[in-house]
């Protein structure tokens, strides 16, 4: 109905009961290994188990998507960058390298994804920053929005419900498009907040929101930390590909640095010179609190010059022949799209813990799933899919989870 209660998919208003209904699913069902042990890189995308230094292991949990967080210009980046000012905390002498390297990082960034990029330290303080400005109602002609969350969008994200005290906030189900436009219906400024690509898998259907937009004057506010690099000629990612050249005064765009772009920080994508005045100006903070290091400067401008290269789009198209492999030995929701990341749907928590055990014991390193970070339906194992992923590192991947499933519930995986 219309009532826009009924929109609600979740109450953040009591986070503690959210943390109470998850706790007996990792307190006692998930082995503590199986939660983020502590692993040493080696190569490609194995890694040493932490309590067993000479036992590999394949990573399918880590989302550097292109293999780039160890690309050569990446590290070699970052040396040059301390190397020409050894220190990643610029005393003040030091700080106009510093604003040399940022002033190039954002020029170079900008060319990239054709718009207006601020660069940041952190996705969370993009996130602070850019909350505070989009509820003030200063991108909304002076009115405060309403501001609607898709009940999908990512974690930090969604912790700046809590911080939104003045604000009207809205949480609707996923990719609801009818409870956004009745909120657009009766409301005069509304403000949505959602993934471009969601880290379960699924994307946010952008044509159907920019019809909203038009219509409605929605602002948009997409998180596409998962979808940077991934797609576009030159990595601009698959929320920036699915607007013309200008992104315009109703749309943000966020990002990661890091995830597909192999490097660190965060990104802030804006349409105008008002826009970018605005954040910059809202951007001035404390430098002791969470500053840029020279490090990571450096590695993001190695990044850019793979990004602006041939060997981005043979990283792409090799990334995009590992999906299909995946897709042709095991059937899920996504199977057929091109994005990184596939969710095995298991059925109970007990039967993932399980099933992701047997992998993990066998050499497989993926990530369990569970209510209520996630769906009641969607318990079950998540996958990251990698260019740097030999064909035997997936068909190994495959063999084993279909082996453990049918180990576990007595019958073979359901193919749809």
């Amino acid at each position: 109905m219309e009532n826009d209660d009924a929109l609600a998919a979740s109450d953040v208003s009591r986070p503690s009961e959210q943390f109470r209904i998850a706790e007996p699913y990792f307190n006692g069902v998930l082995p503590t290994d199986l939660i983020g042990p502590h692993e040493l890189s080696t190569m490609r995308r194995s890694i040493a188990d932490g309590k067993n230094p000479l036992r590999q292991l394949m990573d399918f949990v880590h989302s550097s998507y292109l293999g780039l967080d160890s690309h050569p210009a990446i590290v070699s980046g970052a040396i040059a960058a301390i190397q020409a000012q050894p220190s990643l905390n610029l005393s003040i002498a030091g700080k106009q390298q510093k604003f040399n390297l940022l002033r190039e990082l954002e020029e170079s960034l900008s060319g990239i994804f054709r718009a207006r990029v601020l660069a940041f330290s952190s996705m969370m303080l993009v996130d602070l920053i850019a909350m505070s400005v989009l509820t003030s109602g200063q991108l909304t002609g002076g009115s405060k929005p309403v501001l609607v969350f898709d009940s999908f969008a990512r974690l930090s994200l969604t912790c700046q419900k809590l911080m939104a005290h003045d604000t009207r906030v809205k949480t609707i189900v996923h990719n609801d498009i009818g409870a956004l436009e009745r909120l657009c219906r009766k409301n005069p400024a509304v403000a949505y907040v959602c993934d471009g690509v969601y880290w379960m898998g699924g994307y946010s259907p952008i044509q159907e929101l920019r019809q909203l937009q038009e219509r409605y004057g929605l602002f948009l506010y997409i998180d596409d930390a998962h979808g940077i690099s991934t797609f576009g000629n030159q990595g601009e990612g698959y929320a920036r590909s699915q607007f013309p050249h200008v992104l315009g005064d109703r749309t943000i765009i966020t990002g990661s640095l890091a995830n597909g772009f192999g490097a660190s920080g965060g990104i802030l994508m804006v349409g105008t010179a008002d826009h970018e005045a605005l954040f910059r100006q809202h951007s001035v903070h404390d430098p002791c609190s969470d500053p840029h290091n020279v490090a990571a400067l450096g590695a993001a401008l190695g990044s850019c010059k793979v990004h602006r290269s041939a060997e981005l789009r043979q990283r792409q198209a090799q990334l995009a022949q590992r999906i299909d492999l995946f897709d042709r030995r095991i059937a899920t929701a996504g199977k057929g799209n091109s994005l990184p990341i596939r969710t095995i749907i298991v059925g109970s928590e007990i039967n993932a813990s399980a099933i992701a055990r047997g992998l993990f014991d066998s050499g497989f390193y993926t990530l369990v799933t569970f209510f209520p970070t996630v769906g009641k339906r969607a318990v079950g194992i998540r996958v990251c899919i990698t260019a740097e992923h030999k064909e035997g590192d997936i068909e190994g991947l495959c063999d084993c989870f279909l082996e453990q499933f049918a180990e576990r519930t007595g019958k073979p995986y359901p193919l749809r």
